[in-house]
């Protein structure tokens, strides 16, 4: 059986990555932005990457330093279909943001070759694929961004070897706030400051938000997720990167919103806001950094945009 195209595009949109409590395991996508990826078929074996274009600046075309030629050739190898994969990459997504654009140029990069093939492989394969290419921009395995880019929605993701993936639902009316300041922030960085243990008082803390956050979610408790919004671990560590970043969240939390904190490795910052207080909670976090004289890009999205699709093919 013949591949049905000779090449395809692919958007994957941007994401929220840990979602304040779900560090490495929760995230959400936002369809605002995201990256286009073209792959196509060639003649000969292996990954080649021709062109990158977009906001996010130079960046390796190397497959083995690059996420989407890792993630491809992670792909390549396990599957072997027979004959090579071109890859053309138009990042929406600025480096360093913390809007999951690495995750995004790995997860449309499969989703495109995956169109190519003569038996499509799942998205849990897909999934697998794409988790090595964000390797390379952070240097480990985590899914928080993978997984809502490549599935939509707001998305749970247990485990590494063998993944685990479930949407969770989000209660009506409420909107995410997302804004970035301009500044890049490199996410070895933000991991590398990390403390390797917790105290044990925190582990519960953070684990009793979690569990409360997701259970909110599943029963429309609003109460319940704007008391459980909040992360006791990451958060008070990598805040210091982030210029004026307690005068943001406390601004959002006045304004009305369940809850603000760091997107992914940050420097954006996000925040879940009912419908009626989500231009209040923009506004709020707007006027903070305008007050540290930081410009900032800006959007309002409903919860749990499509994930990653084709969108042309030939």
């Amino acid at each position: 059986m013949s591949p049905t195209h000779s090449w395809a595009t692919a958007f994957a949109p941007a994401s929220v990555g840990n979602v304040a409590i779900g560090f490495d395991i929760l995230g959400f996508s936002v369809g605002a932005l995201g990256d286009r990826v073209t792959v196509s078929r060639t003649g000969t074996k292996g990954v080649t990457i021709t062109e990158i274009t977009g906001v996010a600046g130079p960046l390796p075309t190397d497959p083995l330093q690059n996420t989407a030629g890792r993630a491809l050739l992670a792909m390549h190898e396990a599957l072997q279909p027979g004959f090579g994969f071109a890859m053309r990459i138009d990042k929406g997504i600025p480096l360093g943001s913390g809007l999951g654009g690495s995750a995004a140029s790995a997860v449309g990069a499969v989703v495109a070759a995956n169109a190519l093939l003569p038996q499509p492989r799942s998205s849990l394969e897909l999934l697998k694929y794409a988790m090595q290419g964000e390797a390379v921009a952070s240097g480990s395995l985590h899914v928080d961004n993978i997984s809502p880019s490549l599935f939509g929605g707001l998305v749970l993701t247990v485990g590494i070897d063998h993944p685990r993936m479930k949407q969770i639902p989000v209660p009506e009316g409420i909107r995410a706030v997302i804004v970035h300041p301009q500044m890049f922030l490199s996410t070895r960085q933000a991991r590398a400051i990390l403390k390797r243990s917790v105290e044990l008082s925190d582990f519960v803390w953070q684990t009793a938000n979690l569990a409360g956050f997701i259970s909110g979610c599943y029963t429309n408790d609003l109460d319940l997720i704007r008391a459980s919004f909040e992360d006791v671990v990451i958060e008070p560590q990598r805040q210091a990167l982030i210029p004026g970043f307690q005068q943001v969240r406390q601004a959002a939390m006045r304004a009305g919103a369940l809850g603000c904190s760091i997107s992914g490795a940050g420097p954006t910052l996000f925040a879940w806001a009912q419908a009626k207080d989500a231009h209040g909670v923009l506004e709020a976090m707007r006027r903070e950094f305008a007050a540290a004289s930081i410009a900032v890009d800006e959007w309002l999205v409903d919860v749990g945009a499509d994930g990653a699709q084709v969108v042309e093919a030939g």
